[in-house]
């Protein structure tokens, strides 16, 4: 019961809130899926909200590598744009929704430290894309008179919506169209 366990229940855990919502699952559901006991679970996470904290961290841990990758491998505002956009393409490619945006939409019924990593989550991504803008703003990749923090915040709501209507709809192609409108309003 060491950390593949624990590992294998995370990544299941995760499976299961991006497809089904933080209330859609319940542990025996995760010990089903994963075949180990409800108690198994228990010992690695005494309660869901400590699974869901976990879940939380391992996803803005895993977030927070791939957008300083986008960052390094990219000097265009545009060019990182289009980068992180690809992450959420990913999540449309397995038919997952965004961990976090999922959990948002169930603010109401989340344990409030919940609902504060679900926030810290996306005050991350604003504060990152804002950065990105600005810098393409100084190097001439992003049009100037953008308002960046605004931005920020039409980016990635174009995206989260992006994501779930894409899941709705079974329609990638309308995800490549809204991020080649995105591109055009900061060229």
């Amino acid at each position: 019961m060491g950390t593949d366990t624990r590992s294998r229940l995370l990544a299941e855990a995760e499976f299961l809130v991006r497809t089904r919502g933080y209330s859609g699952f319940s542990y025996a559901d995760l010990a089903k899926s994963v075949g180990v006991s409800k108690a198994s679970i228990h010992h690695h996470f005494p309660a869901k909200e400590d699974l869901g904290a976990a879940l939380i961290d391992t996803y803005k841990e895993r977030y927070a590598a791939e957008l300083e990758v986008i960052w390094e491998e990219n000097a265009s505002g545009i060019a990182r744009i289009a980068a992180y956009a690809t992450l959420y393409l990913e999540g449309l490619r397995q038919d997952q929704g965004c961990l976090c945006g999922v959990m948002a939409c169930e603010r109401d019924i989340l344990p409030h430290g919940l609902r504060e990593g679900v926030a810290r989550f996306f005050e991350e991504h604003l504060i990152w894309l804002q950065r990105v803008l600005e810098a393409g703003v100084e190097n001439g990749t992003v049009r100037r008179g953008i308002d960046p923090a605004a931005q920020a915040k039409l980016i990635l709501s174009a995206l989260e919506g992006m994501l779930m209507l894409g899941r709705l709809f079974g329609d990638k192609s309308r995800f490549d169209a809204a991020i080649d409108a995105l591109g055009k309003t900061l060229r």
